[in-house]
């Protein structure tokens, strides 16, 4: 497994960051918490300073429910409901330093299908997330939030599929492990793919 984690990444033109789902529903008190999820925050937040002291582009994806969606159980789906439309669990952690400028990408937004990936996700304009990166010349992205073993999974494998160098900053994310030892499966199918993994205290602007 590939771990650059003791070695300094420095920022530069062409990255940007990905915050996965950082949501009220996710994180500890939610409707589908992530074990340890408000661990992410001090990491992520250190990452989005560096990038905005950089300049550079951040974008945060959230799940983005209708109230029935196919993924709820009670549409036969494998979670309870969460982070349905324009209530208090689908908002961004209120501990999150969200920068004016950031990129808000929404995934899951209709009834059907479940999208894990963010690159499955659309901005306000209907762009996905891939037509942004390029519009933004993006060539490498940093990716954390949540959840290691889901959204943050296939957002990488997704990635490196269109072309993107992926980092993973481990320090900034956490697995749901519905079965044990799935956080530690899914970096290493991320590894395998190609994505490097890294940690927000080894980066530098």
């Amino acid at each position: 497994m590939k771990d650059t984690s003791g070695r300094t990444i420095v920022l530069e033109a062409g990255d940007a960051l990905i915050v996965v789902d950082v949501q009220n529903d996710f994180l500890p008190g939610g409707a589908l918490a992530v074990s340890d999820g408000d661990a992410v925050l001090e990491p992520l937040n250190r990452a989005i300073a560096l990038f905005r002291d950089r300049s550079l582009p951040v974008f945060l994806s959230r799940d983005w429910h209708p109230p029935e969606h196919c993924s709820f159980e009670a549409s036969n789906g494998p979670w309870p409901p969460h982070c349905v439309q324009n209530t208090h669990g689908a908002a961004f952690h209120a501990d999150l330093k969200i920068p004016e400028n950031a990129l808000i990408i929404s995934k899951g937004v209709r009834m059907t299908p479940d999208e894990y990936s963010v690159f499955l996700g659309r901005d306000k304009n209907n762009r996905d997330l891939d037509e942004c990166l390029r519009q933004f010349g993006i060539k490498r992205i940093f990716v954390g939030g949540l959840a290691t073993d889901y959204c943050v999974l296939n957002t990488t494998l997704d990635g490196l599929k269109l072309g993107y160098r992926v980092c993973v900053l481990t320090d900034g994310i956490q697995a749901v492990n519905v079965e044990p030892h799935d956080g530690e499966k899914a970096l290493e199918a991320m590894t395998q793919s190609g994505a490097v993994l890294t940690t927000t205290q080894a980066l530098e602007v």
